[in-house]
């Protein structure tokens, strides 16, 4: 399967998702899509045999030399324990950084100084990352975390992202394991600098998480693992980036079938943030995901979290039954109040609350979330929206965006809202680096 092509007048996008392979086929001039498929992965015996059968019913339309890049969330994507000094600062610092990387944040864990820590805490991560302390300040409990790690037994891969002036120590007590260094997340107090971490991050799923799952045995494992280049929500923020380039601040609520995430850039205001009172500093990139809301796996504890007695029953169903499909209109009714909670929720978490507190310091805005209330564009993504009726992202996203609100929630108020029914995001993150114009070309046809 190539992988390289030196003149290249198409290019193919897989996104090797949990559940179905999507391929889209992009002209490199135009960033047009020129063809889609979709094949259910095929977890069960190699997934390049899904990707291989997308690749077949492109047919003609493929030029057979085209290079192919591949993004993954198979196997269950990647999973995250973040373990930091204290939970409030360090260890939300580095859930931040986990989920702007991409992956599922499985367990937080603040490991004091001299305190144990079980490998049950860790809940079964692929990676750790660990922080703890501003550079230059104290070392200490970064270094017990780090000693702690390595007596619980665990022998995977580890990001250190935490005080500069400990990493010799740090690196010491994690002697014998797979290790990256970055910059430290929090270098100061009130600064948070994820982008190093979420490089590593990056690194690390690439070279032990991909290839440690067995998802493929073709070449030994290396067919597969040399197509990939990130995890599918890493990539898909990557997407985001780009857009927000072409018009402004932009966030993405996708709706899935165990999780909704929630993507958002948005330029920060220097003067706004003089007069924020934050735990952990806020950044421009941000990313949030809702195991909780979902259409399938996830009905249940979705009806739960609305408190909408009449969504029980349909999302029991479908918790029941995740392979579902409605096909009466009563049940795509039901699918659309499901995905109108998700949302809903999934974007009131993301975006917070502010308000205006008077103290000793003055005027302070409180707020507890990414402020998405002047978002230029909102663009709807996930299975029940691109298949579902006229309409249905109108109805999924009343109540969310557009509307006057109560409550100081800071959710979008007049943006421009689309729908991204080719899955046109996770392509544009795949090709930005290598074919920066085409990515930029590709996401413009998201806004018609």
């Amino acid at each position: 399967m190539p992988s390289a092509d030196t003149d290249p007048h198409q290019l193919l996008c897989v996104d090797v998702g949990s559940t179905f392979t999507k391929a889209t086929l992009v002209d490199v001039a135009t960033g047009a899509v020129l063809a889609r498929a979709e094949h259910p992965t095929t977890i069960e015996t190699d997934v390049l045999d899904g990707v291989d059968a997308c690749r077949a019913a492109l047919g003609d339309a493929l030029d057979p030399t085209t290079a192919t890049f591949v993004c993954s969330s198979a196997g269950g994507g990647l999973r995250i324990a973040v373990v930091g000094n204290e939970e409030l600062v360090t260890a939300e610092a580095g859930r931040r950084v986990a989920l702007s990387s991409g992956g599922k944040v499985v367990a937080v864990v603040a490991a004091a100084a001299g305190e144990p820590l079980r490998l049950d805490d860790l809940a079964e991560p692929d990676v750790v990352l660990l922080t703890g302390g501003t550079d230059g300040g104290n070392a200490e409990v970064i270094v017990a975390a780090a000693r702690a790690l390595a007596d619980s037994g665990w022998r995977g891969p580890v990001v250190v992202a935490g005080n500069a002036d400990a990493v010799e120590e740090v690196s010491a007590e994690l002697d014998g394991l797979p290790v990256v260094v970055a910059a430290n997340v929090v270098p100061q107090i009130g600064v948070l600098r994820p982008d190093g971490a979420r490089a590593a991050i990056r690194e690390m799923f690439l070279s032990h998480v991909i290839g440690g799952k067995d998802l493929s045995a073709r070449d030994g494992g290396q067919a597969f693992v040399s197509l990939v280049r990130g995890a599918t929500p890493d990539v898909v923020l990557t997407g985001v980036e780009v857009l927000a380039g072409l018009v402004g601040d932009v966030v993405v609520v996708d709706v899935g079938g165990a999780t909704t995430d929630v993507h958002s850039v948005v330029e920060l205001d220097p003067e706004d943030g003089a007069l924020a009172r934050d735990v952990v500093a806020p950044t421009a990139v941000t990313r949030t995901v809702e195991g909780d809301l979902g259409m399938r796996w996830s009905a249940a504890s979705t009806a739960e979290a609305a408190g909408d007695p009449a969504l029980r029953e349909p999302a029991a169903r479908r918790t029941a039954d995740p392979a579902f499909l409605p096909d009466t209109d009563a049940d795509r009714d039901d699918d659309e109040a499901i995905a109108r909670a998700a949302a809903g929720l999934a974007l009131r978490r993301h975006a917070g609350r502010s308000r205006v507190v008077v103290g000793p310091e003055g005027r302070v805005v409180e707020r507890s979330g990414t402020d998405l209330r002047e978002v230029d564009l909102v663009v709807a993504s996930g299975g029940a929206l691109r298949h579902g009726r006229s309409g249905v992202v109108d109805r999924v996203l009343a109540g969310s965006v557009g509307v006057d609100l109560d409550g100081g929630w800071q959710l979008p108020e007049r943006p421009r809202v689309v729908l991204d029914g080719e899955y046109v995001l996770a392509a544009v993150g795949l090709l930005s680096a290598d074919h920066p114009d085409t990515a930029r070309r590709l996401a413009a046809t998201l806004l018609g």
